[in-house]
């Protein structure tokens, strides 16, 4: 394999899903400040967890404005609180949903294997080409 993602490429791209984007963030303002050139992998991973972070926040906000709607509309107010409920290990369906997902990003990128999120992936694929 020729390009071949070096150790701190895996080490970057696992930490900026951890963070929420936040460590590639300071990565690409690093690389902009010393003129360097931000490999294909790295970049794809970071523009990935930034896109998921920023989707997340999006649609935990909406799910919030959803479930205030729904609490106050009679047998339908148990919806919401089934899907906030304690479930596995303390976790709720969403967050466990959630969680899955990161660790999976993290745990491919950091394998150094570019990791496939239906519809997401192919937005950053093709806005990193």
């Amino acid at each position: 394999m020729p390009n071949k993602p070096y150790a701190i490429e895996r080490l970057l791209s696992a930490a900026s899903y951890l963070t929420a984007g936040f460590v590639g963030f300071i990565w690409l303002i690093i690389a902009a400040l010393l003129k360097k050139q931000v490999r294909p992998f790295l970049m794809y991973h970071i523009m990935q967890s930034i896109f998921i972070s920023i989707a997340f926040f999006l649609v935990s906000q909406l799910a919030g404005l959803v479930y205030v709607i729904l609490y106050k509309i009679p047998l339908i107010n148990a919806i919401p609180y089934l899907l906030n409920m304690p479930m596995v290990a303390g976790l709720s369906v969403i967050q466990l949903f959630t969680t899955t997902i990161i660790l999976y990003l993290t745990i491919t990128s950091g394998m150094g294997l570019y990791s496939y999120l239906p519809w997401i992936s192919d937005i950053i694929k093709g806005n990193t080409r």
